[in-house]
């Protein structure tokens, strides 16, 4: 079979084939020796791979986007020296035959120097880091809404009808009447008076037969456990809003541009800037935007039918590198 041969584009490159325990290195180009090398994914031997690369004058580096592998690779690699690459690993679907670690970083190193790869758009290091904050915060959030949710179960499962009666249970009157709950106390019609007010479409006698039911000490352990849980992630949300705030301190007036676009908040505001940024120039268009936060349905049409690859739907987001 003969082999495959393209115009030369990079000068020097070098294809990595990523995994969770070794990279394989494939160094080409102009003056270069082809050599294919192994490094233990321990930070010294990645350090060993970029002091290698820097010393036979390579210029571009090419690697897929395997799950979360890539990212200390990267941030080694990333200098001035240095221009690395993150390509998606349908691009870059090698020839049929025998497939091996040094075959595909030989592969990825032959298109590199071709220049027949596109790049991944990599957001700068200081929005990765506020995009890390912004994501585990969301993840907190949702985790207190499931805790809510599982602290309402149990009050089912006690028989206790707040859900039936309040239209917001986390509000202040359905909060103050689940601490004393929480807290082993029987509700009474003095307690209804407490949190009562005009607002409530429920009646005072409605209200306090919501709170009657059998709530025993293995219910009370779990509620009071769960009201805990949530505490404590209420607490790191907070010091997580702090830190994201130190962080978009230099950028206070571009978030109160933002801000007065109606229906943005500040969480929104902070969570759109830590995932696209602020410089728009990277996306060419707005359908690139689009595209890159997974928000545009892909075409996949033959013959004037279109097809549609059931692992890959419109509503699944892709995963970003």
């Amino acid at each position: 079979m003969n082999e495959i041969g393209f115009t030369q584009v990079v000068s020097r490159g070098c294809g990595i084939d990523v995994h969770k325990k070794v990279v394989v290195a494939t160094i080409n180009g102009a003056g270069l020796k082809p050599q294919t090398r192994e490094f233990s994914t321990f930070t010294s031997s990645l350090t060993s791979l970029k002091e290698w690369l820097l010393s036979e004058g390579v210029t571009h580096v090419a690697m897929e986007s395997t799950g979360v592998y890539w990212k200390p690779v990267y941030r080694i690699l990333e200098c001035a020296e240095l221009t690395v690459w993150i390509v998606n690993a349908r691009h870059i679907k090698y020839v049929p035959g025998h497939k091996t670690d040094k075959k595909d970083s030989a592969w990825l190193c032959k298109l590199l120097l071709a220049g027949l790869l596109k790049p991944s758009y990599i957001p700068r290091k200081q929005q990765r880091i506020l995009r890390d904050l912004t994501r585990y915060r969301k993840k907190l959030i949702e985790q207190n809404a499931s805790e809510q949710n599982r602290l309402l179960r149990i009050l089912e499962d006690c028989n206790i009808k707040l859900s039936s009666v309040l239209s917001h249970v986390s509000g202040v009157a359905g909060t103050k009447l689940i601490d004393k709950l929480c807290n082993g106390q029987t509700i009474t019609m003095s307690d209804v008076e407490e949190v009562y007010h005009w607002r409530m479409q429920c009646s005072r006698s409605d209200l306090y037969e919501a709170c009657q039911g059998f709530v025993e000490s293995h219910h009370i352990y779990l509620l009071q456990m769960i009201k805990a849980n949530i505490a404590h992630t209420e607490r790191v949300i907070l010091d997580i809003n702090r830190q994201v705030r130190y962080l978009l301190e230099p950028y206070e007036h571009r978030v109160e541009q933002l801000r007065d676009i109606p229906g943005l908040d500040r969480k929104t505001v902070e969570d759109l800037i830590a995932e696209i940024g602020l410089d728009m120039s990277v996306f060419p268009t707005e359908k690139h935007l689009a595209s890159w936060v997974g928000i545009c349905p892909g075409n996949n049409e033959s013959a004037g039918k279109k097809k549609v690859d059931e692992s890959h739907t419109a509503t699944n987001k892709p995963k970003q590198p």
